[in-house]
């Protein structure tokens, strides 16, 4: 059994130390990355090995929905054997020890140290740079230490998330939007209704775009990346230009100004609206109706301003912006290529 979708990356192409036990419905598996056995994979599981290395361990399980994903200037992904990861959960260019189990709705950003022997609850984010000690139960935001736990509970919760992960829901089928060539739509991303996606947007992999009601409307070079999931079901979603909207993102109608970077893992409320040159860090999230006023950086659940954006902020947002429209044109080219 094989992913769904693989490619490479500057010519590199993942490798697997055995076939995978599992893999699921759109699951995807690119560049320098490097698998253990037994792996499993659920459906829409990304791994992106794609301008760092991704290196995985024995018998890792990767639930449904969930993204492993690297930091291209600057760290790659290395996590053990025995790791589980349960639903809608963001590895993301950072170390893991063995024998850890991370829930669903956990992000664990840039930098982060994640030692052996730890589980990280549902719904809690490790920020940049955190050093979680072995032998603990983690969570909030930021994930902190509430009580020590044994390897034995370790390996009970890791087998209730398995349990809990194993099954999926059925998919709605997709469109096939008419998009124009500058575009880049992942195969395994799903789009359904009226949507319309600007000059040089990407839409990667897995992502669901559902305009059941209202409109989705993408402004040109923004990128929505792996995972992520908008629904429209009032007044719909408008997305201006040069925006990122960062993995495993959820958002109802609401509007996005230009310029703007929604984090990892956020929660975009109906009804919010976030003015151009917003920066919203990765797990926030927004009241229904908030507005999240330019120029500021804003965190928090539910979101409030942090400071303002700095010039070294504002250069790290348009770079990522321009990374992505590079791996657009790159991928639509490497899909096309591949049967």
């Amino acid at each position: 059994m094989t992913p769904d979708l693989i490619l490479p990356h500057d010519g590199v192409l993942p490798q697997f130390a055995s076939r995978p036990v599992w893999c699921g419905r759109g699951s995807t598996v690119i560049g320098a990355a490097t698998l253990g056995a037994q792996a499993w994979l659920g459906d829409d599981a990304v791994i992106r090995a794609d301008g760092q290395t991704v290196t995985l361990g024995d018998r890792f399980w990767l639930g449904h929905r969930s993204t492993v994903h690297i930091a291209t200037f600057t760290h790659g992904t290395r996590v053990g054997d025995r790791v589980t990861v349960g639903r809608n959960a963001v590895v993301h260019a950072c170390a893991v020890g063995s024998d850890v189990v991370i829930e669903d709705d956990v992000v664990i950003l840039d930098g982060a140290t994640v030692e052996g022997g730890v589980v990280i609850e549902a719904g809690s984010t490790v920020f940049p740079r955190a050093n979680l000690p072995a032998g603990f139960v983690y969570s909030g935001s930021p994930a902190k230490p509430q009580r020590p736990i044994t390897p034995e509970e370790i390996a009970e919760r890791a087998e209730r998330l398995r349990e809990a992960s194993g099954d999926s829901a059925p998919v709605p089928p997709a469109d096939a939007p008419e998009v124009e060539e500058s575009v880049f739509v992942a195969r395994t991303a799903r789009l359904r209704g009226r949507i319309a996606l600007g000059a040089g947007s990407t839409v990667l992999f897995s992502c669901e775009l559902s305009a059941e009601a209202g409109p989705i409307v993408v402004g040109a070079d923004t990128n929505i990346q792996d995972n992520s999931v908008l629904r429209s079901r009032g007044e719909g979603i408008v997305i201006g230009r040069d925006t990122t909207i960062g993995h495993n993102v959820r958002m109802a109608d609401c509007r996005i100004g230009a310029r703007s970077l929604i984090g990892i893992g956020a929660a975009i409320a109906p009804g919010t609206v976030i003015a151009d040159d917003v920066m919203l860090a990765a797990g926030a999230t927004t009241d229904p109706g908030q507005l999240l006023e330019g120029g500021q950086l804003w965190g928090g659940r539910p979101a409030r301003i942090l400071g303002a954006l700095d010039p070294e902020k504002r250069a790290m947002m348009s770079r990522i912006v321009e990374g992505y429209c590079e791996h657009g044109r790159a991928y639509r080219k490497l899909q096309a290529e591949v049967p």
